[in-house]
């Protein structure tokens, strides 16, 4: 009980934890965006990579040690549309952040460098779709863990 009660504190930590680094780069990614922000821009997307696999790894340990066991989640409908729905989110995220890496090299290159507004605008509706797609992970998870859909 101890156990499964850490992981799923772990696993929501986490979850915050990626929530705000959204967040940030969804505030950060507007005209106007200095140099300085764009150094700190990159370190919220490196910090929001790793926030992303600790949340996937805290899963996974809920999964295989958690009270409920890998049965009950294999077999339920609502994990593999959660799953689905991370999976989408992580796609989503890659193209800002190859654009977040992009700009970063260039500014290396050249210290006064930013980003044109287009760019910062494509880069954003992706993290607002990122944004909106999360909307869709606690329906899942509270439909999983009450068995909804199951036979």
């Amino acid at each position: 009980m101890l156990t499964d009660a850490l992981l799923a504190f772990l696993h929501f930590t986490f979850i915050f934890l990626l929530i705000a680094l959204m967040t940030a780069e969804a505030v950060v990614l507007r005209p106007g965006i200095t140099p300085a922000t764009l150094r700190r821009l990159s370190i919220y997307d490196l910090v929001y990579f790793l926030s992303a696999v600790a949340v996937l790894a805290s899963g996974l340990l809920r999964l295989f040690f958690g009270a409920k066991g890998v049965q009950f989640y294999l077999h339920n409908p609502w994990f593999h549309a959660k799953m689905t729905v991370f999976v989408v989110i992580a796609l989503c995220s890659l193209p800002p952040t190859f654009a977040i890496r992009r700009w970063r090299l260039q500014a290396g290159a050249q210290p006064d460098f930013v980003p044109d507004a287009a760019d910062l605008k494509t880069a954003r509706r992706w993290v607002m779709i990122e944004a909106h797609l999360l909307i869709l992970l606690p329906l899942c998870a509270v439909m999983m863990a009450r068995g909804i859909g199951m036979r």
